[in-house]
């Protein structure tokens, strides 16, 4: 009777905290999610992007990322990337549209998207990618910390990878939209009421400073919000008279209070619905 009771207290264990996952088949596929509780890399069949070469007013950003990383997949010195600035103008979409731009001569260079909020369990996740033949980009969309978010500290495990060292294999690139990863409210908060204000916030604000390559990101003007639209249409085969697409995607943009990529792409996808084309 002992030992079944015992069996049946260690199965309940392992189903409260499974062993992980093994490292999965890297060939598999082009992109993987962590997710913790187990441990394991989901492979992406199919990556939710779009071609490098639709995203127009971010020249600078685009040719730095693409070289970081052309460096990195061929196993030379890269350095981890914040991009950051204003919603909505491609951070995210160049991340993955410069993995896609390398993968096809790369097919070694990989994708996984780590969320903010599994960033406690990010060394982890290096375990399993440590000593893989691949190369990994690790990719934290929408990075940010509010008051008490103690996340951050996690992050320097890839950032300075502590006694072990980042894997020589993984490089990490983060958008958000705060520069310094904390919102100005808290920052001049811990300036103003810390006995040491330098100190309070040094280890906070320093964070961003820990990566190699900052690319920001600002919004865009009307001649390059209009140029992202044709772009699109001319990309999905989408026909429309320059008159008409101006003065609708003026009053789309003007609807929505604001001009970004983002924008473009949802006039985009009215367009395309409203003209029966398939975005594919």
């Amino acid at each position: 009777m002992t030992k079944k009771i015992l069996r049946r207290i260690a199965q309940a264990l392992e189903r409260m905290n499974p062993a992980p996952a093994p490292a999965p088949d890297f060939g598999s596929a082009a992109a993987f999610v962590w997710q913790p509780d187990p441990d394991r890399l989901v492979a992406v069949n199919t990556v939710n992007r779009v071609d490098i070469d639709l995203l127009v007013g971010v020249d600078r950003a685009r040719d730095t990322l693409l070289a970081n990383s052309a460096h990195f997949a061929k196993g030379l010195p890269a350095n981890n990337a914040l991009l950051w600035g204003a919603r909505g103008m491609g951070k995210s979409s160049l991340v993955k549209a410069v993995h896609g731009a390398l993968a096809t001569d790369h097919p070694h260079l990989k994708i996984v998207e780590v969320q903010r909020e599994d960033l406690p369990s990010i060394g982890r996740c290096l375990n399993m990618l440590r000593g893989a033949e691949e190369r990994f980009i690790l990719f934290c969309d929408d990075l940010s910390f509010g008051h008490d978010d103690a996340h951050y500290k996690s992050l320097k495990a890839v950032l300075d990878g502590g006694i072990e060292g980042r894997p020589d294999n993984v490089v990490l690139y983060a958008t958000s939209n705060r520069r310094h990863l904390m919102p100005r409210d808290m920052i001049e908060n811990e300036r103003s009421s810390a006995i040491s204000p330098s100190e309070a916030v040094e280890e906070k604000v320093s964070l961003s400073d820990r990566f190699g390559l900052w690319l920001g990101f600002h919004p865009c003007d009307q001649d390059e919000y209009l140029a992202m639209i044709r772009g699109y249409c001319a990309a999905y085969d989408i026909a429309i008279s320059d008159e008409t697409l101006r003065a609708e995607a003026i009053e789309w943009q003007a609807t929505r209070g604001s001009r970004s990529g983002r924008v473009a792409w949802q006039y985009v996808t009215d367009l395309a619905g409203r003209r029966g084309v398939a975005l594919s």
